[in-house]
């Protein structure tokens, strides 16, 4: 769940054509884009641009100032409402944050990972009610996402609500049977509720997929 964000790639297109630059060339990058805005009229989409290079070289005060340029101009902006509650969430600006994923559900209220997003603002305020309201939205509105219920197990563990997390587990590893993690998560609620012999046959069944018996060496341990 600390990670949560981690996963949310970029849902929306902002031109950017090259990935997997160094921070050299995305300043290099950012050097090109601000001679284009100072030369040229308002354009949303350089605007776009440069705020999602200051995302890449965690320049987050910059995307936010970017971002709320774009708004200024389109408050209807889903990419630049997304990005700039992204960009508040790295600053611990929990409730500028929710205040834009909530504009941009208003908007488009079935997108994933806007509402996933508001889900982690949420719990970074200690909003446990309302947060966890969003995790159950999200499994109404995509039944068949193996995420949404591996997100809601996530926070349910957390919580301590061992049996609700298990079923949300089982759930997961049904809908994406290959994703290990899914499988060893699923093992650590099993054996967090004594479940010892379940969890190993579910660690047995990530190794048979791939994962390393080493690397669960500690996990067996726990299943004596």
């Amino acid at each position: 769940m600390r990670r949560l964000l981690a996963f949310i790639v970029l849902l929306l297109p902002l031109s950017l054509s090259v990935c997997g630059q160094t921070a050299s060339r995305w300043r290099d990058s950012l050097s090109v884009i601000n001679r284009q805005i100072a030369v040229s009229p308002y354009s949303s989409d350089l605007h776009l641009r440069k705020a999602a290079i200051n995302i890449e070289l965690e320049q987050w005060e910059y995307a936010v100032e970017e971002y709320g340029t774009v708004l200024s101009h389109d408050p209807s902006n889903l990419a630049a409402l997304f990005y700039r509650a992204y960009a508040n969430t790295h600053l611990r600006h929990y409730n500028l944050a929710r205040n834009d994923y909530e504009a941009f559900l208003r908007l488009a209220p079935v997108n994933m990972e806007a509402r996933l997003g508001l889900a982690h603002v949420l719990v970074k305020m200690e909003r446990s009610a309302d947060a966890m309201d969003q995790y159950n939205r999200l499994v109404e509105l995509h039944p068949d996402s193996a995420l949404v219920y591996a997100a809601r197990a996530g926070y349910e563990s957390e919580r301590g609500v061992y049996d609700a997390a298990l079923y949300d587990w089982e759930v997961a590893v049904r809908l994406a049977p290959d994703n290990t993690e899914y499988i060893i998560s699923r093992a650590d609620v099993l054996l967090r509720l004594g479940k010892k012999a379940e969890a190993r046959r579910s660690l047995d069944s990530a190794v048979k997929k791939g994962v390393p018996r080493a690397a669960l060496r500690d996990w067996y341990k726990r299943c004596k």
